[in-house]
């Protein structure tokens, strides 16, 4: 067996109208479907990434700090620092709070939390030599300076 790709992500989260609308109208996910306890989207590269599916205030809240399980989802955003600021500005316009940044070499990214406190990488990719050399992506992380 191979694994070929990452094909999708699904979330528990309290609230789906709260949610799916962040996933659509703050990140730009292609809604695909939404019912009474679930949102289904696609960036258009395959059928769906994201799925997610409302548990209620019931379900209790992963303490935040170090600790085994989900760290961060990455999502790619485009190829240049001027995508990067251009998503900057949209965030600090919907009120989404920034809470890290970092220059990995081959990506300079964005961390956001959505509204479940779940972290989300938004990237960029500025040099595609880790295609070559993939050990390019092991390089130590700098201050991302846009």
């Amino acid at each position: 067996m191979k694994i070929h790709e990452l094909g999708h992500i699904v979330l528990y989260v309290f609230n789906l109208t709260r949610s799916a609308d962040f996933y659509k109208n703050v990140l730009g996910f292609e809604e695909i479907h939404r019912d009474a306890h679930t949102a289904l989207y696609s960036s258009g590269r395959t059928h769906h990434e994201l799925l997610i599916i409302e548990i209620g205030g019931e379900a209790k809240d992963i303490s935040k700090g170090l600790q085994v399980g989900l760290y961060h989802i990455g999502f790619k955003i485009g190829s240049s620092n001027d995508e990067l600021r251009s998503a900057i500005k949209d965030l600090t316009n919907a009120n989404v709070q920034i809470v890290g940044s970092a220059d990995h070499h081959v990506t300079h990214s964005i961390y956001i939390l959505d509204p479940d406190n779940n972290e989300l990488e938004l990237y960029v990719d500025v040099d595609e030599a880790w295609k070559n050399d993939s050990k390019l992506i092991l390089n130590r992380p700098a201050r991302l300076n846009l």
